[in-house]
Formats: C-alpha cells, structure tokens, sequence
C-alpha cells in the first residue's frame, strides 16, 4: 500500500452530483463517494485526467453546471472500506438495487450492481424512473431490446421479470461492465453488442432507451422502427427543459406515462398499428 493517495473533490449543486457521479464512473474504476452537493473521487494514481474530464464536460454542457475540482494528497487509510459503507441500497419499484456487499429484501426482486463501473445504479433519477416503468410494463415471455444500455441494470430488470433481453451500447467499457453485471447476477441475456439498432433487424414488444435528449431525437425514427405494432417505447435521460423537443420527435406515437424525478422526465409510449 502506498503512503499517500490523491482526493479529488468535485463541488457542485446537489442536483447534479449523480449525473456527475455517473460520469465519473464511466472513466474511473474505482471508488466514487457522493455526498450532498460533492463526490469525492480516492486513488493511490493520479487524478489529473479525471478532474479535466470533468472541467471538459461541464464546458461542452455550455455553463449548464457550475462545480469546482480540487486535488489533494493525503495520507493512505482504508478509503475502499469507507467507500463501501457510503453507498447504499436502493428501491425502484419491485426492485432492490444493492452492491454485493449489501443484503437482499425480503419482498423485492433483488438486483446487484456494483457502482463505479458504467453510468446506472439505480440511484440517478433517469434509471429510477425506468425501472419503475420496466416493473409495470413488462411481462413474462416479452422480448426487449436495452439500447445503450450502460450497467446493464434495465436489461437485468427485465431479465428477472421473465423477458428475453437483447442489449447494445456504443460504449465497449458499457458491454464488459453489462456482461460482468449479468454474471454477478446469475442472468443470462440474448444478445449484446457494441453499436446502436441498426445491428438489428428484429421487432420487439418493448424497446427501452435511457440515454440523452439530443441522441433521443437523433435516432428517433430508428427507435420507433424496432418497436412492434402494439408495442412500448421507454425513452428516458431527457432534461425536463428538452422536454418539448423530444415530444415532437416522437409525436406519431401515442403517449401513455409520463414520469418526472428531480429534472429528468421520462416518456412511456405506445406504437399503434398505423402510427
């Protein structure tokens, strides 16, 4: 063990600290604390890269987010363990979302995800919300396709319900952190791969998409493609100012559910036969 590591604090508006948190877990395998209006990121390497990423992105979001990143060296101590105790278990509807070192409950379908591996651990509004919707939506012998599919914690949702899942994402650290998910789950999925719908010519009773309102709009009709007559569309990661945008890509399906937590609003929709 070394003598020191480097702390990188990350101060922000509370609102965002797991948009940011998720981020973050996309580059950087470690431990992630977050707390009310920080996250705390911990590693015996340099943290240089992961606090410019950061600055990077909020530049590219245009000022949407203010936050401020520091470094600092300290003496080494059991930060894994500390990290482990700040996280905690989660419910989304009929599921339990627990790390492994955390117990099941008794009464809900019980999911493990490690955080700190790809964006979705049940804790950002985003995935709660399509969880809860997964709970009412699908059903036994369904097939569903996940599209960016990032932890692989929708796919595993609709997995435990009875569903065949196919699943995709751009990113490659998403399809290995989705297939290590799957493994520590004892689940078994249909199909993954690195890339969007275009790799599939199948239809699905329910297609699933939590991913952000601009890449929502840009594959819009794609999305709408692989959807089965009579069959549901889940679209979520949509800013609650997006919003209007995104209801006119989809316009031409019917809207049944709409669900808001925090400022993320996500879209529940039905594909009629000659929608």
């Amino acid at each position: 063990m070394h003598k020191t590591y480097q702390e990188l604090t990350i101060t922000l508006d509370d609102r965002f600290v797991d948009l940011i948190s998720d981020f973050v877990a996309n580059i950087y395998g470690d431990g992630i604390e977050m707390g009310e209006g920080k996250i705390i990121v911990r590693s015996e390497g340099d943290l240089l890269y992961v606090k410019e990423a950061v600055e990077a992105l909020t530049d590219t979001l245009g000022g949407t987010i203010t936050l401020s990143c520091t470094i600092a060296e300290k003496e080494n101590q059991d930060w894994i363990q500390s990290y482990k105790d700040s996280v905690q278990p989660i419910e989304a509807g009929k599921f339990y979302i627990r790390p492994e070192w955390s117990a099941s409950k008794e009464g809900l379908i019980d999911i493990i995800v490690n955080p700190a591996l790809a964006f979705g651990s049940g804790h950002h509004g985003t995935t709660f919300s399509c969880l809860e919707a997964i709970g009412s939506y699908v059903q036994t012998g369904k097939n569903i396709l996940d599209v960016g599919c990032g932890s692989g914690i929708l796919g595993l949702a609709a997995h435990k319900l009875g569903a065949t899942v196919d699943l995709c994402d751009t990113d490659p650290v998403s399809i290995e952190s989705t297939k290590e998910n799957f493994l520590l789950n004892h689940a078994h999925y249909h199909a993954l791969w690195v890339g969007s719908i275009n790799k599939t010519e199948k239809k699905y009773a329910i297609v699933i998409a939590n991913i952000i309102a601009d890449v929502l709009k840009a594959i819009a009709s794609g999305l709408q493609e692989v959807v089965q007559n009579n069959g549901i569309l889940i679209i979520s990661g949509i800013l609650d100012t997006k919003e209007p945008s995104v209801l006119e890509a989809y316009s031409n399906l019917t809207l049944l559910e709409r669900k808001q937590k925090d400022e993320w609003v996500t879209l529940i929709y039905k594909k009629e036969p000659h929608g």
